[in-house]
């Protein structure tokens, strides 16, 4: 691959990484989904307890229903996958602990903007579920980038 086409994938990486930063911003902090509202919460919401909610989410499955368990669980880890994909592409960091640091650093930025502005809980499971999806999301990454320089070598 020339250095030209090198050049717009890079460009292309960028781009894609702002819209999915602004994605992010929107959906966690100003979407109504998960009952939010314009007015907030009253009280400040935390977990400090890893595993406290995976566990009670996990416990009460059949209360809950899939669609809850499954949006608490995958979900936060799904979310940040695009991050730890497109953040080697638009940053010159691209080591695994770049990646994992980096989606630590802005999920821990997300639930604690959720606590101050009380829209949402300050929740350690959620930084770790999102930190995983950060790091899968760099594994994918370098799966891409081997797959596309055997591709390219032919």
């Amino acid at each position: 691959m020339n250095y030209s086409k090198r050049s717009r994938l890079r460009i292309l990486g960028k781009i894609l990484f702002i819209f999915y930063i602004g994605f992010i911003i929107y959906f966690l902090l100003f979407s109504d989904w998960y009952g939010r509202s314009v007015e907030g919460m009253q009280e400040y919401r935390y977990n400090l307890v890893l595993f406290k909610e995976i566990k009670r989410f996990w416990q009460y499955r059949e209360q809950l229903g899939a669609y809850a368990m499954f949006t608490n669980l995958f979900g936060n880890v799904l979310i940040f996958v695009p991050f730890g994909f497109f953040m080697p592409m638009a940053s010159k960091y691209r080591s695994f602990f770049s990646a994992v640091f980096y989606s630590f650093v802005l999920s821990f930025c997300v639930e604690t903007f959720q606590l101050i502005a009380k829209v949402g809980s300050f929740d350690v499971d959620d930084l770790l579920l999102n930190t995983i999806g950060g790091a899968f999301g760099y594994v994918v990454f370098v799966v891409c980038a081997a797959i596309r320089r055997k591709y390219v070598k032919r």
